[in-house]
């Protein structure tokens, strides 16, 4: 199908909605738009007729820069008459524009207007092309009333092809090839009805058209075209013959070739200078002439080279086997090193080619390894290591990854191709998108399902491991969380969760809804002594850090001697794995807070991130408990230094 049926063929209803009206329409704008649907409406209500009914008026335009959105078209189609509705289509992942839209009017006088005295106005330095949206596939499939224009001169664009071959009727669609912004040369007219697109051909085939004269025909589809070609390639009589000697004359090649028919034409072609160029071409009579000279002069020696014979091609052909052959090559070779390829990345500097082989050759026969290096033959941090056998690679995989060679733990997986990688990391973003907007609708639903968070508690998968600290969830309130900054804390003072029920005692409706008005106050709960439970106050001082008083220091001492040191992992049983870290940050919190209360919150989201196995171990045995949270503090006090902010001082 042509260009201009093609730009055709998205078929939208008569009256396409917008998906976001908001998103790029002003308030003013969306009000017009209402009114004139509510004009309509009151219209067809009390029987008045509309100004020209007709079952659409829904105009497509086209060629339009990616940043065009739907107010700048209001504005210009507005002034023609009332707008229904106007939407810019944009791909569904990246929501970028893909260069066209569909205005609707309420009656088609208004579009017959809009595409007489706005087709081709220029829109961010890009001239639309406009034309009615046509719904009916049976006219774009059958291609009736198409043409193809080929031989145009690069200055004639959409407008100036419009206006030539407007006089032969009514076109439904007109369009220039571009490439890069220039034209390809060729274009195509769609008309109403065959007999227009048989006076255009009739008139304009073989005249002038800015001093080149133009070639119009009848569009054949892509699918006639290639079986017609495949008939011209089995009878051929146009042959191509190169690695000639470039002392070999006209007449002598010539007379090679003339022995085996008749010849209409043959030439040897040469540069500015007149100089061979080491290739020509030979056109016979008839096909069996042709194909008799392939087979018997190719592969032949002349003058101490071996030449090569065979049909002549026309450049898309060379290009499409090309690039058919790069394909299958490509292919070839990734399937003969699946499975055996590793790829292996976070490596040190210093590592060459030789370390790598030396370090991955006890696991079997290195084909090839390789550290790839930039430029200036700069280490990029990661290479290649190819086995001889899957078993080799797999078995290395398993022993290497996240081994230490140096001061880094190296990454060892295998191999993959670009396309593969890349769609795996769209599936792992769409799916961590997925689950992020599940979390954010049940804190939205609030804490009352039997789930809550301590004070300064991080909810699980939101911190980085130990050695970067990440963000701090100060309570239910929480906003503005940044790494490296105190959070911003909205006061939420409510009793906390009564085990014995799994309901909050005495929360507000209000409880984890946003409140603008306590932005930068206390973050406080209200425990109850009968329930064993604890108390933090952390106050924010304009980003410098938290601050803690003795009062919560003892009150969070004294929490903790209320809590078993031995967890009970029956608690398990059944429960998902985001609530197996929800049981074991309660029991982290009083134990971490009873050393620093003032970091204990962020102490504990770096803590689980480890394994709950690693998590339980530290709820058993304090001196490994010790360990990790005098680890955390250097790390966060590191990161203080680093930042400029003030770190507070343990009590």
């Amino acid at each position: 199908m042509s260009a201009a049926v093609s730009a055709a063929s998205t078929s939208v209803p008569a009256a396409v909605p917008m998906s976001n009206p908001g998103a790029q329409l002003s308030v003013e704008q969306q009000q017009q738009i209402a009114a004139a649907q509510a004009q309509a409406a009151a219209q067809a209500q009390f029987g008045v007729p509309p100004a020209a009914p007709q079952a659409s008026a829904s105009l497509y335009v086209g060629e339009l820069d990616p940043s065009v959105t739907e107010a700048m078209l209001f504005e210009m189609f507005n002034t023609i008459g009332p707008v229904a509705s106007i939407r810019v289509c944009r791909d569904a992942v990246t929501r970028r524009s893909l260069g066209y839209a569909y205005v609707n009017f309420h009656n088609v006088l208004d579009g017959e207007r809009a595409l007489d005295t706005l087709n081709y106005t220029v829109i961010k330095n890009k001239p639309c092309r406009i034309m009615w949206s046509q719904r009916d596939p049976a006219l774009r499939k059958t291609g009736t009333g198409n043409i193809f224009i080929k031989n145009l001169d690069k200055s004639i664009d959409n407008k100036a092809l419009h206006d030539t071959f407007n006089v032969f009727g009514n076109i439904l669609s007109c369009k220039v090839a571009m490439e890069d912004g220039s034209s390809k040369g060729y274009g195509f007219v769609h008309y109403e009805t065959a007999e227009a697109a048989e006076n255009a051909i009739k008139h304009v085939n073989g005249m002038l058209l800015k001093d080149k004269k133009v070639y119009v025909g009848h569009h054949i589809p892509k699918k006639e075209r290639q079986s017609k070609l495949e008939e011209i390639k089995a009878k051929f009589t146009n042959i191509y013959v190169k690695n000639l000697d470039t002392e070999v004359s006209l007449e002598e090649f010539s007379e090679i070739f003339a022995r085996f028919g008749k010849i209409t034409s043959v030439v040897i072609t040469t540069d500015e200078n007149g100089n061979s160029k080491g290739f020509g071409f030979v056109n016979y009579e008839n096909h069996e002439e042709a194909a008799n000279a392939v087979n018997e002069l190719h592969d032949t020696d002349l003058k101490g080279k071996k030449l090569f014979v065979a049909r002549a091609q026309k450049k898309h052909e060379r290009e499409e086997e090309l690039r058919r052959q790069y394909e299958q090559a490509k292919m070839e070779k990734l399937n003969k090193y699946q499975g055996v390829n590793l790829y292996i990345k976070n490596l040190e500097d210093d590592i060459d080619d030789e370390k790598l082989r030396q370090e991955f050759s006890v696991y079997g026969v290195i084909t090839s390894a390789k550290v790839m290096r930039d430029e200036r033959d700069q280490s990029k941090g990661f290479g290649f290591v190819c086995f001889s056998s899957p078993d080799e690679a797999t078995k290395a995989v398993t022993e290497m990854n996240g081994r230490m060679i140096g001061n880094k733990p190296i990454y060892v997986a295998l191999a993959q191709r670009k396309d593969v990688r890349k769609s795996q990391l769209e599936a792992q973003i769409n799916q961590r998108n997925q689950i992020r907007m599940q979390q954010q609708q049940q804190a939205a639903v609030g804490m009352g399902a039997g789930a809550y968070m301590p004070v300064g508690y991080a909810h699980p998968g939101t911190y980085g491991r130990l050695g970067r600290p990440a963000h701090f969830y100060g309570g239910v309130g929480m906003i503005n969380a940044v790494p490296g900054t105190t959070p911003n804390i909205r006061t939420n003072n409510y009793n906390m969760v009564n085990r014995s029920n799994g309901r909050p005692q005495n929360a507000p409706q209000n409880a984890g809804r946003p409140n603008a008005s306590n932005r930068g106050a206390r973050n406080q709960y209200q425990p109850t002594k009968q329930h064993n439970q604890y108390s933090q106050n952390n106050r924010v001082a304009n980003g410098q850090g938290l601050s803690n008083s003795r009062n919560s220091a003892t009150a969070s001492q004294s929490s903790s001697s209320a809590i078993s040191s031995v967890f009970d992992t029956r608690k398990f049983v059944g429960v998902s794995p985001e609530a197996q870290k929800q049981l074991l940050g309660e029991q982290l919190f009083p134990k971490i807070s009873d050393r620093q209360p003032e970091l204990a919150g962020k102490i504990t989201g770096m803590l689980l991130e480890m394994d709950n196995a690693e998590l339980l171990h530290l709820l058993e045995n304090k001196a490994a408990l010790d360990s990790k949270v005098d680890e955390a503090v250097s790390v966060l006090k590191q990161h203080a230094m680093a930042t400029g902010q003030n770190f507070p001082d343990s009590e």
